[in-house]
């Protein structure tokens, strides 16, 4: 294990382990400030209870030397632990039982911290099979302390029912105003065929983004969605105000299908790569910057000037990538009818793809065929983590709005429609 010597660093001799200075340094480092943050925390612990003394006057709650060391797994590698022990001799009065601290930091029997268990979803996507993580995490890490072939095993049991109940769960109690929509390929050594994820990531009334549902279709097709929409709307959910997705026509005739009131934005990053594959590379960046004047414009009635724009610089020459935006312009466009607030979340399909960013460029095929549902498990944990970081939409009190149906001008609120409408008309 780790070990400070002085003046080690000076001499000439070969480090133990094939480690270098600065992976011990860091490690010693996590050490000692666990250590200290344990100390603080029993500290603390004591200290609220130092009023608390038996009929001899004792205090009920002290210190009581320190546990056996162990080894924890963390991202900074494998790193020892003396956790201090409390003796306390209180009673519960709802139980009877003797209470017992409890680290929060470090509960009894934890191994390793939850984001190594983070690691493990992205490896099997990765094309890593369940049987290599311990020495692929071993290696990095330099210790396979909490981590076993069979512990592997039990996690991805666990994430298959965790996963299986989230699809199951009841929507009805959750309003969706925006929903994304996104077809993930992850090839994982299937028997017969990758592995396409369908994902739909929603934006709840109060601006918070969520998981809504992940399943496995077959080539994004149209019966594949509609088997999902179709599912969510068994299970109470209500039609999005407006949904996001690429070009592809599976998801939008299973959202017509399903969901005939809700509108449609097409994807800018997907509809930007689909022009520039009908343009010579020469005329890219004229072109990239035209599109963003589109997409980007002040409001509707801008963007569309630069539409025009757009087709008469492109129309003679390149009538093919003018028409890739013509065939589809109500549909970009339809962001511009919603809070200004919003127009950068819908845009593009961006919260799946940057999800599944490192998945989706992942090169390495490792041998064997991979179960589709513990791929299916694995990808459910990735997100789950992920979703722990999404943060709302900007103006989250806006999304209510839009779901009471009111009326945006230019990206800003219309108060008052009526008279907006006759004003117009005069």
């Amino acid at each position: 294990m780790l070990t400070v010597v002085p003046g080690a660093a000076d001499t000439d001799e070969p480090r133990r382990g094939g480690g270098s200075l600065i992976d011990d340094l860091v490690r010693e480092g996590a050490r000692r400030m666990l250590a200290e943050a344990l100390q603080a925390e029993v500290d603390d612990y004591i200290a609220r209870h130092a009023e608390e003394r038996d009929e001899h006057g004792r205090r009920l709650v002290v210190r009581n030397g320190t546990h056996q060391p162990r080894e924890v797994l963390t991202s900074a590698g494998a790193v020892e632990v003396v956790a201090p022990r409390v003796d306390d001799r209180r009673i519960d009065p709802e139980t009877g039982h003797r209470c017992r601290f409890s680290s929060a930091i470090l509960p009894r029997w934890c191994r390793r911290t939850p984001k190594i268990t983070e690691v493990l979803p992205l490896l099997y996507l990765h094309g890593l099979s369940t049987g290599d993580f311990v020495p692929a995490l071993g290696q990095f890490l330099g210790s396979t302390a909490g981590l076993s072939a069979s512990m592997v095993t039990r996690l991805t049991e666990t994430w298959k029912t965790e996963q299986q109940t989230f699809s199951r769960r009841d929507l009805s109690g959750v309003d969706y105003v925006y929903l994304w929509a996104d077809g993930i390929h992850v090839n994982i050594r299937l028997e017969e065929h990758e592995l396409c994820l369908l994902v739909l990531i929603g934006v709840r009334a109060d601006g918070g983004k969520e998981l809504v549902a992940l399943t496995d279709g077959y080539r994004e097709s149209s019966e594949s969605w509609a088997d999902l929409l179709r599912d969510c709307a068994r299970r109470g959910m209500r039609a999005p105000v407006l949904a996001v997705a690429d070009g592809a026509l599976g998801f939008w005739g299973a959202l017509r299908e399903v969901f005939p009131q809700t509108r449609e934005q097409r994807c800018w990053v997907h509809k930007t790569a689909n022009v520039l594959a009908a343009l010579p590379k020469s005329a890219h960046p004229g072109a990239k910057k035209a599109l963003t004047e589109i997409w980007n414009a002040e409001d509707k009635r801008r963007a569309l000037d630069a539409v025009a724009r757009f087709e008469a610089a492109y129309r003679a020459k390149f009538g093919k990538a003018v028409t890739k935006i013509g065939d589809d312009l109500d549909e970009l466009l339809a962001f511009y009818d919603f809070p200004a607030e919003h127009w950068q979340h819908l845009r593009t399909t961006n919260p799946i793809e940057s999800t599944f960013a490192t998945v989706r460029h992942r090169t390495r095929v490792t041998r064997g065929p991979g179960s589709r549902a513990a791929g299916l498990a694995m990808a459910f944990k990735l997100i789950e983590a992920a979703q722990n970081r999404w943060r709302a939409v900007n103006g989250p009190h806006l999304v209510a709005l839009v779901r009471a149906g009111a009326r945006f001008d230019a990206g800003r609120l219309v108060e008052r429609p009526d008279a907006h409408t006759h004003t117009e008309a005069a």
